[in-house]
């Protein structure tokens, strides 16, 4: 079995639970990669002389049976960036907060990796965001995808700004507000649901607009089919405005084309078998958490 692991932050109180991923895994007799920089930042508390290193995305390829993140959502977005393409299903660790993604608990660890070695587990893959502009962004040519959510918003002002939105060519609506999200399933219970977006299912078809504090009160979440081309340009009183894909932010003059489709590659996630989605939502909004019931 081969395995990379990621993190993206190191929390002392962590050390315990990455002692025993690493224990378990070598008791597997795993071949294990660690990416550089996470292998710097527990290198205090955690021998790591025996494992090999990770630098970029360019030494992962589909020969890898899972990434494993130990962090938060924040680390599976992060961690994205590295897997791409290769179609290496991402097992994440949850020593974070709330955990949509990073589904295993910290407690679980052993018993986890056991479910999956035993192949007690599924494939469940999202779908991503493609992002492009007119005129080009430099920045923007090589990590151009987006798990969560790809949205724009206001930059150095306090004014509100105006994006015109068409959805497959034809013209929408003019949304004046902070900003704009365009969400996938995955990013429907993120930043979108906070804003008053719907939540959807991650097997769902489909993509959310979500606007930020519109000042049009008409203007509510729309579900569109995941296979609408959605575009938009933004105007306001500012020059520049904020491009973010997921954590990663860039700057996009004024009147610039943002095109945004599905991507054409999924990321592979995995869920053991007592998992699901249903039973996150339960847990982390606390659905059905009222003393009457």
């Amino acid at each position: 079995m081969k395995i990379a692991i990621y993190g993206q932050y190191y929390k002392t109180e962590d050390k315990v639970y990455i002692k025993e991923l690493l224990t378990k895994l070598n008791s597997l007799n795993a071949e294990i990669f660690i990416e550089i920089e996470y292998s710097q930042s527990i290198a205090n508390d955690v021998d790591v002389s025996k494992y090999k290193l990770f630098y970029s995305y360019k030494e992962l390829n589909n020969t890898f049976d899972f990434l494993i993140t130990v962090g938060g959502d924040g680390t599976i977005l992060r961690a994205v960036t590295y897997v791409r393409e290769n179609n290496i299903p991402i097992v994440g660790i949850n020593t974070g907060r709330l955990g949509f993604l990073a589904t295993i608990q910290k407690n679980n660890i052993s018993k986890a990796i056991d479910l999956i070695v035993n192949n007690k587990y599924v494939i469940k893959e999202r779908s991503l965001l493609c992002v492009s502009t007119k005129p080009e962004i430099e920045n923007l040519t090589e990590v151009n995808f987006a798990l969560n959510e790809v949205s724009v918003s206001r930059k150095n002002t306090a004014s509100m700004i105006n994006i015109k939105t068409y959805i497959d060519g034809e013209y929408l609506t003019t949304y004046w507000a902070d900003g704009l999200i365009i969400a996938t399933p995955t990013g429907s219970t993120g930043y979108s649901l906070s804003c008053g977006g719907p939540i959807i299912m991650p097997s769902a078809k489909s993509f959310a607009l979500t606007p930020i504090a519109p000042h049009n009160l008409s203007a509510r979440p729309l579900v569109v089919p995941d296979d609408s081309e959605i575009t938009y340009t933004v105007s306001g009183r500012e020059n520049k405005f904020f491009l973010s894909l997921d954590t990663r932010i860039t700057t996009i003059d004024n009147h610039t084309e943002v095109r945004i489709e599905k991507a054409d590659f999924t990321l592979k996630m995995v869920q053991i078998s007592e998992q699901s989605f249903l039973k996150t939502l339960r847990s982390k909004l606390l659905w059905g958490q009222d003393n009457r019931n």
